[in-house]
């Protein structure tokens, strides 16, 4: 897991100064900084909104008595999806998106279910109810 994530810091950054090189050869560099403050600031209304849905839809389910598991997963989707758009890239920012709309959040969803299953299975990950 450190070398995926030491691989990622690495080559994410690379890739992003790459593609912002080429963005600002073929649009001009005015244009390539209008358009990532443009994602930002999109970005950050669209996880305002994402998020304030996620919090109104966990705190309905909790006064009908259920665990507002998925919407928890929802959460933490609009929360990672949230810092990507805001770090300055258009690699960074096409993941941000995708975590932040709900059609397209719904094909990451499993995925962190799985992955979370899987490591309490194992004993790496612990989940403590204290009723």
């Amino acid at each position: 897991m450190f070398k995926l994530l030491l691989a990622l810091i690495i080559i994410v950054p690379a890739l992003e100064i790459w593609v912002l090189i080429l963005s600002g050869k073929a649009f001009g560099v005015l244009t390539t900084i209008l358009l990532i403050i443009l994602t930002g600031v999109l970005g950050a209304w669209l996880a305002k909104q994402q998020g304030m849905e996620a919090l109104r839809t966990a705190q309905e389910r909790m006064s009908y008595g259920e665990m507002p598991g998925d919407v928890i997963i929802d959460g933490l989707c609009i929360l990672v999806g949230g810092i990507l758009l805001l770090t300055p890239g258009f690699i960074t920012d096409a993941f941000g998106f995708f975590l932040l709309i709900p059609t397209t959040r719904k094909f990451v969803k499993p995925i962190i279910i799985n992955t979370l299953r899987k490591m309490m299975n194992r004993g790496q990950f612990i989940i403590i109810n204290k009723r």
